[in-house]
């Protein structure tokens, strides 16, 4: 019972680990980077759709990303969703291509989306101590309901905290190598 707990409290701290490895992957550096284009939907013939299954990105230089869309009736609304997007980008066309050009970062801009990168990190970490409480409480239920013994239980949350924090250290690391990407320059 207690090594269920365990195996499903992280699997869940894995799955805490990985959104947060996607939200970095939407914070801005200082290069082109297709990943900040996830969350953009375009409305196309009506319907949102992800800009990822209207178009193929690439990036043939540090600072600028091409988006070649397969529908050539679809850029002026890819242009527009990007434009109506919080990233501060402005793209241009050529009537076969969106060139998107990614203007270096200022020092204050930097600081900002380190900011904002380090709340993401928290929220991490908060999910992953999240997962700890809901681990807890579930072995005291089953000691309150003599499923497990006192010393099982005391193994199991002392498991669950080395868990909680061998994440919480990885977190660590992946908001450290974040704010690198981010400023360098």
């Amino acid at each position: 019972m207690v090594s269920d707990i365990l195996s499903e409290s992280e699997s869940k701290m894995i799955k805490a680990i990985e959104a947060l490895k996607k939200e970095f992957s939407g914070v801005r550096t200082g290069r082109a980077s297709a990943g900040i284009f996830d969350h953009i939907k375009v409305d196309y013939y009506g319907t949102k759709t992800p800009l990822k299954q209207m178009a193929s990105l690439s990036i043939p230089e540090p600072q600028l990303v091409v988006i070649q869309p397969w529908d050539k009736g679809a850029i002026g609304a890819i242009e527009k969703a990007i434009l109506q997007s919080d990233l501060g980008l402005n793209p241009s066309n050529d009537g076969n291509v969106i060139r998107v050009p990614f203007p270096p970062l200022s020092e204050e801009r930097r600081r900002e989306i380190v900011k904002v990168a380090h709340k993401i990190g928290e929220d991490g970490k908060v999910a992953v101590r999240n997962v700890r409480h809901e681990a807890r409480d579930h072995l005291h239920e089953l000691e309150k309901e003599k499923l497990i013994s006192e010393d099982d239980r005391d193994r199991g949350e002392k498991k669950v905290q080395e868990l909680t924090d061998k994440y919480g250290k990885q977190i660590d690391e992946l908001l450290s190598h974040k704010e690198k990407e981010i400023m360098e320059v």
